[in-house]
Parts: structure tokens; sequence; C-alpha cells
């Protein structure tokens, strides 16, 4: 049952998203190779029918020169060094990757979610299309996938294997002078941010979630009257899924290299940072920053940990603090508590063991890291179940965190199993996967956990641990927290108690008990379904949740046999979306859990949901518009189209009196495009004077 099973590998590319990113190398089999076994492994023809199978599924993101656009290039200088006899693979492997390598993830994984779509004679073509482009010769016998030539066809450079390769470096410290002195938020403020008007200090407002702001300026009754005050162009061809953070009237935002600090009223840049890759780049998704006390904190792509200075925007330092080599990857925005940057790695597609971790504000030096899936290391653990041969993992964390500094207590959402699908190799629970996870924010020491979505068989992530809040129930006050994820259900939790006490559907759930077998399964709300990175608001006046949500049902197939190859998308089978799908803003009565209104968007609904004491829910739909609904009613007061789809942040805040809204507008990520392409771009909002 478990053939086919790869010995680990690592040491090169996880750029996991579009495995097409990470599968060539600039030059294989060129005029470098000193071996015939190169020649012949696809004809001209089948290369040239390639072209026309890249153009219409991979062009889009990976640009049509192969030089990269919201994807990775897929030729050039740094595939060279990943994927060539002379790249940091070769050397931990003793062997460049062959092409049956290639083979299985362009057969398995592209495109994206829709994999069923494309033959395996295109499939076959669009590898050979893509090895012609990299220097190797054609010949005269076709690429036929699993051919067993193919393990023996090496993507090779031929030249000779480095003794060693420089690693990336563990710590750069930028100029004594960059150390911040001082400038706030200062504890107190962060602390108090629930109450904050004039700024955004959190991705989430505050630490507890709440996505509320006490401000009414801008209110239903002239939400109407909105108008852009202003727009800035990020000038970085890259998702965008940000959440700005507003602090005095400086606004930061993030890219995927870039983090940028703007006037937050007149878009005017007053720094702007630009990380160079220091080790190989996984997902270029970046969901933001963390402020306090004039540091600057964000993760990168490539397992960095990077401190600004918020006023100059100098590097202060870079810690490398997760290994992209294995597939850990840095997506979610930090969190500033004290002294601590609290932060985990992306990566359960890619096997990873996650975990979370706290880390100096300083200097970035580990204080604590709990492990997530800590039975995964143990075959046969009770938990797991899993032989010793068969690789398990998942766990990341990827989405906000909420805490209660009063109590110390932090809340993490903890994500899927690896494999993704065939839930059979890991009998049992698959702990801590799909769960809340309490824990002292001061020593990472497990104080509670509840598992939401057990032995998962289809990704459906566990996203969201928040909001907190209070409100009575049968006359009783309970403290509650609030949690969902890609399986399409609100759920409310007593924070005393632990139970459940009601579970809602945000969108379709259909099938959602049905195992994902060989043979297929269908199920809603999908792979990409449910809950993605932004989360619920909760409004004090209203008693409601509001929840976006995608509606976009799926196949599942679970692979009878599997491959792990490390920073590497390990799935165990594939999937196929529907050709539509939908999405969903649900307003639920927090105390009951009953639906009080629903709006449906023609598009996955993937930006934040924020609202407000004047009686509004703002949000943005993949289709470009931003809308401002009535919090009671649900009904549109406002829309405006940005161009490019909204999967980033929507915030609101007051500088001088006036209240401004923002909105980050561009590509919500490579499989939300739902044809508007967009670049990032920041626009502000206000009423006109």
């Amino acid at each position: 049952m478990f053939t086919n099973f790869y010995r680990p590998r690592s040491g090169f590319n996880p750029t996991i998203i579009f495995p097409f990113a990470f599968l060539v190398a600039a030059g294989i089999g060129s005029a470098h190779a000193e071996t015939d076994s190169l020649v012949g492994v696809f004809t001209a023809a089948q290369a040239e029918r390639g072209k026309t199978v890249f153009a219409g599924e991979c062009a889009g993101c990976h640009g049509a020169d192969l030089k990269g656009g919201t994807a990775p290039a897929l030729s050039g200088e740094a595939f060279a060094a990943s994927w060539g006899a002379e790249g940091n693979n070769a050397q931990v492997m003793g062997q460049p990757f062959s092409v049956d390598d290639l083979a299985f993830f362009v057969s398995t994984s592209m495109p994206p979610g829709k994999v069923k779509s494309v033959s395996a004679e295109d499939h076959a073509a669009a590898l050979a299309y893509l090895l012609e482009r990299n220097g190797m010769p054609a010949g005269d016998t076709p690429l036929e996938l699993g051919a067993p030539q193919l393990k023996e066809v090496m993507l090779s450079l031929g030249r000779p294997v480095p003794e060693q390769a420089a690693p990336p470096p563990e710590l750069m410290r930028g100029e004594p002078g960059a150390i911040p002195t001082g400038g706030g938020p200062s504890q107190a403020e962060l602390n108090a941010a629930a109450t904050a008007t004039e700024s955004w200090l959190y991705h989430t407002h505050d630490y507890a979630g709440s996505r509320y702001v006490p401000l009414d300026q801008v209110n239903a009754g002239n939400a109407n009257q909105l108008e852009v005050a202003c727009a800035l162009q990020l000038g970085e061809m890259s998702t965008f899924q940000s959440g700005p953070i507003v602090y005095q009237g400086v606004m930061y935002v993030t890219t995927n290299t870039n983090t940028v600090a703007l006037d937050a009223t007149s878009c005017r840049v007053k720094w702007r940072h630009v990380w160079q890759m220091q080790g190989p780049p996984g997902w270029t998704n970046n969901r933001g920053v963390a402020i306090k006390d004039g540091w600057v904190v964000r993760g990168t792509s490539d397992g960095y940990l990077l401190a600004l200075n918020a006023e100059t925007g100098a590097l202060v330092w870079a810690r490398r603090v997760a290994d992209s080599t294995q597939g850990e990857t840095f997506t979610m925005p930090p969190l500033i508590y004290e002294d601590l940057i609290l932060i985990g790695p992306a990566g359960s597609e890619n096997g990873i063991s996650g975990w979370i971790g706290a880390f100096k504000l300083d200097d970035g030096t580990p204080v604590w890291r709990f492990n997530t899936v800590p039975g995964a290391s143990q075959p046969l653990s009770v938990s797991w179940g899993h032989q010793a041969d068969i690789k398990v993992g998942g766990g990341a964390v990827w989405t906000p965190l909420t805490l209660d500094p009063d109590s110390g207590e932090l809340h993490v959402a903890v994500t899927n199993p690896a494999p993704d699908l065939p839930a059979d190799l890991r009998p049992g629970d698959n702990l801590y996967t799909n769960s809340v996870v309490a824990l002292d924010v001061h020593s990472g020491k497990l104080l509670w956990y509840r598992q939401l979505v057990p032995n998962d068989d289809h990704d459906w992530d566990l996203t969201q641990a928040g909001p907190l809040f209070a409100t009575s129930i049968g006359g009783k006050e309970r403290r509650l927290l609030a949690t969902a994820g890609k399986d399409g259900m609100l759920r409310v939790l007593d924070r005393e108690s632990h139970e459940v006490l009601y579970a809602t559907a945000v969108t379709t759930v259909k099938n959602a008990e049905a195992p994902v077998t060989p043979e297929g399964s269908y199920a809603c709300p999908g792979v990409l379904g449910g809950v993605e990175w932004n989360g619920p608001a909760y409004n004090p006046a209203t008693q409601m949740l509001y929840v976006g949500a995608v509606d976009w049902c799926t196949t599942f197939w679970a692979a009878q046999s599997i491959r792990f190859i490390p920073g590497r998308l390990y799935l165990g089978g594939s999937v196929q979306m529907d050709a539509e799908s939908q999405g969903w803003i649900t307003a639920v009565d927090s105390a009951t859990g009953s639906v009080r209104w629903r709006y449906r968007s023609d598009a996955p609904m993937l930006a934040g949901v924020t609202t407000t004491s004047g009686g509004l829910v703002l949000s943005g739909e993949s289709s470009g518009d931003f809308i401002a609904l009535d919090a009671g009613t649900g009904e549109v007061r406002y829309r405006f189209n940005t161009g490019g789809g909204i999967g980033g942040g929507v915030v609101t805040y007051a500088v001088k009196g006036k209240q401004y809204i923002a909105v980050a507008s561009g590509r919500p990520g490579n499989m939300f495009m739902n044809g508007t392409l967009g670049t990032p771009t920041l626009f502000v909002f206000a009423l006109d004077d």
C-alpha cells in the first residue's frame, strides 16, 4: 500500500503554491551536458504543443516568457543554483533531480486545483516545452509520463559540484544607529487597542481580534458619499494579502519583498525597505507587520524575521528562524507582546512539522517553541498511527493569533495534517492539527486545546482563533472565542469550559463526512473553501459576528501511492475544483448562532471584514469591488471597483478627527484571480469635506 515512497531530500527551492514555479533549472541538458542520456526525452513537435498548453494554463502567473509574474520564473540563475548539479540540492542528495521527479509534480499538481482538466498528453507536452526552454535538446522519442527511463535522466547542468555552498546567514545586523529609541505604540496602547479610533494596531485591530472600530463619522446613512482620498501602487508584481497597520497617521503595509510606510491620509511614501532573499523563497503571500515601541517586525518567505526602525525603515536585524529548504515559510502577521514576537511557519502542504514560537524583540533570539504535531515524529503513536516509513506532519500556522493580556493566554489556529488527502495513512486524531490551541504567552506551555476537524482528509484547515468576546447567554455572561476554517463552519467556544456552544455553516456544506478515496469524492466547500486567511468580526452594538467565506466545491482523489520530497507539495492525491464559485458574508447572532442575513458575491470572499459603531460592515470582493454593507440588514450602502481583486485588509481609522477607510486591492492569490488581475494597490476612502 505504501509503495513508491521516496527518501527525504532537502536543500532546494520550496516555492510551493504553483509547482511549475520550482520545477526547472536554467540550462538543464544544455551544451554543458556530458552524457547522451539527456537526448531524445521529448520531440520538437511535443514541445511546440507544450508551448500552447503553457500559454493557456501557466503564463498568467509565470509570465509568457517564463521569467515570472506573481509566481516565480521558470528559468534563470536561481533555478540553476537550486536544481542543477552545482546547486544545494545536489550537495544534499548526491545527485540532481530526475525528469521523472519533474514529471510527477507536473502531472499531479498542475494546474493547481484543476489537474484533471489537463490530459496526460498535454501534461507531457508542457513538460517537454519547459525542458526545451531550459536547454534540453529534442529527440525522436516522445516523452511519456511514468516511463521507466525518465528516472535515469538527470536534470543536470553537467558542471562540477562545489565542495560547499555558503548557507544563508543566521543573523544579519543593521547599523547601530538603526535601533529604535521609542515612538510607540506602547504596551499599554496595544493592550487598549480595542477602544482605539485613531489607530489600527494589530492585523485584526486588537489582541482580541475584534475587527471592530468605534467610529461613526462614516455610517449607514452617508456611506454612499465616500470618495477615493488617495491611492498607492506598491510596485511589485505579487499577490497582495497584507493587512495595513496604522499608528499616528502612518500606515505600514507589505508585499512579498517590500515593507512600506506611508502617510495614511495622502498615500505618500515615507520609506520603503526591500528584502533581498537570502535563502530559497517559499510562498509569496505576506499578510503584514506588527509594531511596538518604534519597531516594525515581519516574516519573509525565505524564513527570516525582520526588525525595522519604524521612523526610517532601516534594518535593525534579520534572523533566520525557519527552514525554507524544508518548506517552512512565513506568511502570517506576527504578534508582539511585551518583549516577545510570536509567529509560526506556513507549509502544511509541504509536510513540515509545524510550530509556533516566541522570539526576543531586540535581536530575534528564540525564547520558546511549541510543536503543533508532536506525535507525528512517533510511528504508531496513538494520535497518528502511521507506519515508520510514512512521513506525516503539517500543523502549520498562517493566520492571526489572539491574546488575552490579562490572563496571558495566547490562542493559535493550527491547520491541517499531511499528507493532506489519504487519511488512512495517518489513522488517529492527528493532534494538534485543526485545533484551537491555548498557550501561556510567556512560556509556550499548553493550557488547553479543542480539536474541531480530527483526521482531516479534505485539507480543511482551522484558520481562525478569534475574535474573543463576551456576551450574555441564558442570563449568564460568558467569555467566548469564535473560530472558523476551511470546512465552512463558524463555531463559538466557551473559554472556561472549552465546549462548543454552537456551529453555524457560513457557506455550502455538502458531503463533508464522505471519506476521500482513490475513486474520488465530491464535497463542499472544497479545498479552497470556507474561511481563508481573514476571519470574523464582532460588533458589540449589534451583538453579531460577520464572516466572509468561499463557496467552491471540489472533487478530491486520494493517491494509492505517495512520494515525499521535503519542501515540495505533499498532498497525497489531487483535486479538481468546480468551474463555478461564489462567496458570502454571513451575519450570525453571537449568542445563539442563528443567521441574521447573508450577502452573496459572485466570487469568493477573501478580504478582511471590518465593522464599526456607524452600523457598517466593510469588506471587498475578489471581483475588485470595495463594499460597505448595512450591519443590521446586509444591504449595500456603497460600492467602488478598485480594478483588482481584494484579498487583503480593509481597515478604518481617524486622523485629526477625520475617518478614513483603507483597502488592500490587487491579486488576492493566484488561485483566486477570477479574471481580475490587478497589481498590489492601496486605496484610501473618506467623505468629501
